[in-house]
């Protein structure tokens, strides 16, 4: 994978999508930190693949839930203490 400074992608931005084309990431660096990546664009047909449930497999609203985890912190509680120190 190629890495790129900010300028250089500017100077010669079509020579790295070419790159990018032909299945090349490139990471963008700003001051030899990453920042980004441009990444080629797969078929969304190669994304996501639906399928049939297995052979005898029950329907979604029947698949048994684990049990409810025992926890001794309040979600909920550490939810509002983090939007508290936020604001």
């Amino acid at each position: 994978m190629k890495a790129v400074g900010i300028a250089e992608l500017k100077a010669r931005l079509s020579e790295y999508l070419r790159s990018v084309r032909r299945g090349h990431p490139v990471t963008i660096l700003d001051r030899r930190t990453p920042i980004a990546r441009i990444v080629p664009i797969r078929d969304a047909r190669e994304e996501l693949a639906i399928r049939r449930p297995a052979r005898g497999a029950p329907p979604p609203s029947r698949v048994p839930l684990p049990p409810p985890l025992r926890l001794d912190v309040d979600a909920v509680e550490l939810l509002l203490e983090e939007r508290r120190a936020e604001g």
